[in-house]
């Protein structure tokens, strides 16, 4: 599982190759726990080999009393589980850029610790949302996934779409 930041290498810039799926996801709440709004879109770079624009699909959702980590996960669990329920997708490159430090982290270092140690932190207590971190887990298992932090809220064209879908969804749950 290869994990970078868009910040640190020039040649990371968003978008994929021909072929590639790119993934963007967001979550958030309105209050800590609060109203709460995921959004992701998901864009299969196939057509861009034979000159056409690239397909797009945007899921989002919501909860009314939720965290923003639960939002951030759900972001990302939705848009890998639709990708991996197409077998074909299963050798592609899958990037996912977010930017949220506790999904690119969580997914990337983090559950080997909690897994290896019966899924508790390092102080011993209980993994918070671990029923995410588990689904998260199983579709990742599936797919050749590449993890790129994006900083929020810096005109990256994609990014600002997905917080577009999740303020929304925030909005219904007010």
């Amino acid at each position: 599982m290869e994990q970078l930041s868009l910040f640190d290498e020039a040649d990371n810039a968003p978008g994929g190759a021909a072929g590639d799926i790119v993934v963007y996801t967001d979550g958030g709440c309105s209050g800590n726990p609060g109203a709460g709004g995921w959004g992701c879109v998901i864009i299969d770079e196939t057509a861009a080999a034979c000159g056409k624009a690239p397909k797009e699909q945007s899921f989002s959702g919501g909860e009314k009393c939720t965290t923003n980590n639960r939002m951030e996960l759900t972001a990302v669990i939705t848009a890998l589980t639709f990708i991996a329920s197409s077998p074909e997708n299963f050798s592609r490159q899958v990037s996912v850029y977010t930017d949220s430090q506790y999904v690119k982290n969580g997914i990337t270092t983090w559950i080997k610790g909690w897994k290896r140690n019966g899924w508790r932190t390092a102080d011993k207590k209980p993994v918070k949302n671990q029923d995410l971190w588990v689904a998260l887990d199983a579709a990742v298992a599936k797919l050749n996934v590449r993890w790129v932090w994006v900083k929020g809220h810096a005109g990256i064209k994609y990014n600002e779409i997905v917080d577009q879908l999740c303020q929304a969804e925030i909005k219904k749950y007010k």
